[in-house]
């Protein structure tokens, strides 16, 4: 059995004086949303409505492809939440973060990185159910062969979950990238079914349990890109 060692985040003495994240409710920048509240920093929040405001000109200054997240640490935006990820938690000096020369600084690359494989099923999948408004537009095919590869990836995990009573993606324990595929879990719970998937559901609730991650949900009535709790394959015509 592994056991977890205790660790707690810390960012004293951080090298820049503000911060400021461009975010959408339900969007990859939950990720650095849950991130900046775990490490406890200060920030101006500024939420954007899901897609044709991502294209005005002034936000495109920031994030040429027009999407969030979009951190501007001391006026310089950054755009990626993984190597925001690496960038804070080093700087900071964070135990969320498994340095070089860490026995686990391979797996946690690994893992903060393998979020965006997870990602890319469901940005298609996403797109597919949501952003495509016309039926005729939509591919169901396309949705099953996507919902398929996400199957493959949530089984893996939940795999992974099972060994030696692992309680995160880490056998030490809690990391940055329990944040980036912790988000993608709780997306893939939009399009795939669950059934079977008992540690992952479990390591699902026990991420949902951490305050930096209640305090980075959408509030009561926000708009949301997710209006469903499932959202099915359809029948092809």
């Amino acid at each position: 059995m592994t056991s977890e060692v205790t660790r707690q985040p810390a960012c004293a003495g951080a090298p820049f004086s503000k911060l400021v994240l461009h975010h959408c409710h339900d969007a990859r920048s939950v990720r650095t949303l849950w991130l900046l509240h775990e490490l406890g920093l200060e920030f101006d929040l500024i939420v954007h409505e899901f897609g044709r405001e991502l294209q005005d000109p002034e936000y495109l200054k920031l994030s040429p492809v027009g999407r969030v997240p979009a951190l501007v640490i001391d006026g310089q935006p950054m755009i990626e939440t993984g190597a925001i990820a690496q960038y804070l938690c080093e700087v900071c000096d964070s135990d969320l973060i498994r340095r070089a020369g860490d026995p686990e600084r391979a797996e946690f690359l690994q893992w903060l990185h393998f979020a965006e494989t997870m990602a890319q099923h469901l940005a298609i999948l996403t797109q597919q159910h949501i952003v495509i408004w016309e039926d005729k537009d939509r591919s169901p095919l396309l949705m099953k062969l996507e919902r398929r590869r996400l199957e493959k990836i949530l089984h893996m995990l939940d795999r992974h979950l099972a060994g030696d009573d692992r309680n995160h993606m880490l056998a030490s324990g809690f990391s940055a990238a329990d944040i980036a595929i912790g988000y993608g879990v709780e997306v893939a719970r939009r399009f795939a079914p669950f059934d079977g998937l008992a540690h992952l559901m479990a390591y699902h609730d026990r991420l949902h349990a951490r305050p930096a991650l209640q305090r980075s949900l959408p509030p009561a009535g926000a708009k949301r890109i997710y209006t469903q709790p499932f959202y099915d394959v359809p029948e092809a015509s």
